[in-house]
């Protein structure tokens, strides 16, 4: 294999409409998110429902609010594509929130061990 191989793209780049395709698909990830949450929610407040039951839907919402924050980093990263901005600023700004969000986790945590 030559350099010059590995100094070429190995992708090209996305087209305008193909990353306002990436953008509306996971603008809809998020509404299927929303409703997994709303459907785990009424679980928990379902009367009827086993220990079990709840027990799975309360683990499933911590789950459902990690999901949330990833989602919500990729409609970071999209709407900045959109924007024109390019993989690399949009791709720093996405792992920045993303930090941000892993130290709320990590500073809730830390209260529970501490009470």
């Amino acid at each position: 294999m030559s350099a010059q191989y590995y100094s070429q793209n190995k992708n090209p780049p996305l087209t305008e409409d193909e990353v306002k395709e990436k953008y509306k698909e996971i603008q809809e990830e998020l509404q299927e998110v929303f409703e997994w949450k709303k459907e785990t929610e009424a679980t928990l407040e379902n009367p009827k429902a086993s220990p079990q039951k709840k027990g799975a839907a309360k683990r499933a919402l911590k789950k459902i609010a990690w999901r949330i924050n990833t989602v919500n980093g990729q409609i970071i990263y999209w709407k900045l594509r959109v924007k024109g901005e390019s993989h690399f600023k949009a791709n720093i700004e996405k792992n920045e929130y993303w930090a941000e969000c892993r130290e709320k986790r990590e500073e809730i945590n830390k209260k529970k061990f501490i009470c």
